[in-house]
């Protein structure tokens, strides 16, 4: 639905203000967009297809802590004690989304 206004949006900026990028970046770009955004789909939905679904789906809500986790090892990225007690919040509620699944379907086969 808002995929029109977007484009309109994009050809605007891009006209008012192009991208300015040297072939690296752009190489960089590519990257990106084909390995995570296109090749991890097909990740993602295999793990979908091998696992219950509904114990890794909640691995969907973790991703944001791992990539914290990655930026801090790989990029010595700081992490505060905010970031911190918000990332154990999160898995803490993931952990306890597939508790509380597995205790209901085990419940129903019951």
């Amino acid at each position: 639905v808002v995929a029109p206004l977007m484009a309109v949006l994009t050809v605007v900026s891009a006209l008012e203000q192009p991208p300015a990028a040297t072939p690296v970046q752009w190489l960089a770009f590519a990257y990106l967009a084909a390995v995570s955004m296109f090749l991890g789909f097909f990740a993602w939905y295999r793990g979908l297809a091998i696992g219950p679904m509904a114990q890794v789906s909640q691995i969907q809500l973790v991703q944001p802590v791992m990539s914290i986790s990655w930026a801090a090892l790989l990029l010595h990225e700081p992490i505060g004690w905010a970031t911190a007690v918000g990332g154990l919040a999160v898995i803490a509620c993931a952990a306890l989304a597939v508790r509380t699944r597995l205790t209901d379907r085990r419940r129903e086969e019951s």
